[in-house]
């Protein structure tokens, strides 16, 4: 499925698409912007965004209203036939030139919105290392529970709090029990953190008491984004038993806001890491030999920290890890046939989360959690400052690109929220 799209060679004559670290002709992501009106369907290239309302005449079929919820559910021909079509209007040499321009908004300019309405938000737990490394802080001798590698393990989430990179996150409060004391109390999270993951869009969904056949769970994914599904440690710590993380979740969770499609994404298909050898086989409706030879990613990951002294004093943002999505022990398509194999219905606009994906290796940890070792080893920033947990007035920035020889690297902007008191 790699075509002429992808091409390194192909260029824009929207200049600033030329080498964008982001948005360059191969990517072309959908989102929702507004420029002092009414939110609408957009294209980022370079640092412009296409407004599709006003293009329209130039399409057979494009987006339409403030959510692309409508247009997703029609499935992956329009959308391919979408990303044709763009590819040939804002490509070098092309007669559409004089037309498209009046129909571009400097991003600057612009207000990001989510680019979905989401109905339903499903949390999952693949990333490994990550699983290990939280395990090993509070089961030493036992770092991975049994259920992991026989399946995906997820919650469901929280969808109304789900906000559009840049808003900020109010610091959650709770109960909060101390190891040495009998009672809990009630007040602010000491112990806030943010999470390094990947978003999943869905795009048609499927029939109630109908699951989707893994064969045909990439046909469900209508794009993908960043996602920060910060967690209140402390919180979480006290009321997590017997039924899983509550309120420590439910507060807000942040997305990027364009909308990265999976034929952008054909150049960094990539084997599934392999199993261990001692590894259980997947049961079948989780196993496809095409699946493994290709369902992975190769997405570099990294999330920054900017506190409000570095802010004060001129200094950019500080990168606290870098990791890569080939980190994931169960690949989307298997997150798919997990979630609907009980007959769960899947809609268009529904978020999957894929988890914590952290790397093997110190400088790869996706929370503070496992940076700090549980809070134990403060992490020093370039003021001096030193973290454990996130304090007000700290903005995460959370980034990913994918990079391959021969092909013209793409990003997915940023994912970023302010915590505030």
């Amino acid at each position: 499925m790699i075509d002429h799209t992808h091409d390194i060679a192909l260029k824009s004559w929207v200049e600033s698409a030329n080498g964008h670290p982001d948005f360059p002709i191969q990517n072309l992501p959908l989102g929702i912007f507004s420029a002092g009106d009414t939110p609408r369907p957009g294209v980022a290239i370079g640092d412009l965004i296409l407004d599709l309302t006003a293009a329209k005449a130039l399409f057979d079929l494009v987006p339409e209203g403030q959510t692309l919820n409508a247009f997703m559910a029609l499935g992956k021909g329009p959308r391919q036939a979408l990303r044709l079509r763009l590819v040939e209007i804002l490509r070098e040499g092309s007669p559409h030139r004089a037309v498209v321009e009046t129909c571009l908004h400097k991003a600057s300019d612009c207000i990001l919105h989510l680019p979905f309405h989401i109905g339903d938000y499903t949390d999952f737990y693949v990333g490994i290392h990550h699983a290990q490394n939280v395990g090993a802080l509070f089961r030493p001798d036992n770092p991975l529970l049994p259920n992991y590698r026989h399946l995906p393990i997820g919650y469901h989430g929280r969808a109304s709090s789900v906000v559009a990179s840049g808003v900020d996150v109010r610091r959650p409060h709770g109960q909060t029990k101390a190891p040495d004391s009998d009672t809990p109390v009630f007040g602010p999270s000491r112990r806030l953190d943010y999470e390094l993951e990947l978003g999943v869009w869905i795009g048609p969904g499927n029939d109630l008491g109908q699951p989707v056949d893994i064969y045909a769970a990439a046909d469900q994914v209508a794009g993908f984004c960043l996602l920060n599904d910060w967690s209140a440690r402390d919180i979480q710590a006290w009321e997590y038993q017997p039924l899983g993380p509550f309120l420590a979740k439910n507060f807000a969770s942040t997305v990027s806001s364009w909308v990265i499609t999976p034929e952008a994404l054909m150049p960094f298909r990539v084997a599934q890491a392999a199993r261990e050898a001692d590894d259980p086989p997947p049961m079948p409706y989780l196993w496809s030999e095409n699946d493994q030879a290709e369902g992975g990613l190769n997405l570099e990951l990294e999330v920054s920290l900017l506190t409000a002294q570095m802010r004060a004093q001129g200094l950019p943002p500080h990168k606290l890890a870098q990791s890569n999505s080939r980190h994931m022990y169960w690949t989307v398509a298997q997150m798919i046939a997990h979630h609907t194999v009980g007959g769960c219905n899947l809609r268009p606009g529904d978020l999957l989360g894929t988890g914590t994906l952290s790397g093997p290796e110190a400088g790869m940890h996706g929370s503070l959690l496992e940076a700090s070792h549980g809070g134990k080893v403060p992490v020093v920033l370039p003021t001096g400052e030193t973290r454990t947990f996130l304090q007000d007035g700290d903005k995460v920035i959370l980034r990913a690109r994918g990079m391959r020889d021969g092909f013209a690297s793409i990003g997915f902007g940023e994912c970023r929220g302010k915590v505030v008191g």
